[in-house]
């Protein structure tokens, strides 16, 4: 079924909706669910996930249903490492957040403060000049995060080839953030 399709389901609130959503983008939802927290905490979270779409569709008719849920899902799955991590520390998901948090502006940057939409805008228009491989090579480790180990599986790469380009990404991104005026 089409994405138009289920949020017309969802439109009608049609139960069918969340069936249909979860057989196009369950298998998506787990996986980048499982890279963050433990598999019972990501079985909750993509079902948390389910249930705010159903409670957010209407009024929204999200333009990209599978973004739309992953922002979800993803989001569902970071509050729940921080509600389950308080003083601990994931070292596969921190190192992921440690190495992009460096490129971030700081929030007590009073020259010029960005809201999370413009810097979310800049990356993305960055991401779009940036080569294929390179672009979903940074995608998978800061957006599903993946490990540097399954992000060399998945694109048949060495682990320090993909460790290589994505600080090579950083840097090219620091410096792009860097003439759009953010200070880094």
């Amino acid at each position: 079924m089409n994405d138009n399709s289920i949020i017309e389901l969802f439109m009608l609130r049609d139960e069918r909706a969340i069936e249909e959503l979860a057989n196009k983008y369950g298998s998506v939802c787990h996986r980048l669910a499982a890279n963050i927290v433990q598999r019972e905490d990501a079985e909750e979270c993509v079902s948390d996930a389910y249930l705010a779409v159903w409670n957010s569709v209407p009024p929204e008719q999200p333009k990209r249903l599978s973004a739309y849920l992953c922002r979800i899902v993803k989001n569902n799955a970071l509050k729940r490492l921080e509600h389950n991590t308080a003083a601990k520390r994931n070292s596969d998901l921190t190192t992921s957040l440690d190495e992009l948090s460096a490129l971030l502006p700081s929030p007590s940057s009073t020259e010029l403060s960005f809201s999370a939409q413009e810097l979310s805008a800049a990356i993305s228009t960055f991401l779009h000049t940036e080569k294929e491989r390179s672009r979903k090579l940074f995608v998978r480790r800061y957006w599903f995060c993946d490990s540097v180990e399954d992000i060399a599986k998945l694109f048949g790469m060495k682990p320090q080839a993909v460790a290589t380009e994505l600080h090579r990404t950083r840097n090219r991104l620091k410096n792009y953030l860097t003439k759009e005026g953010y200070y880094i």
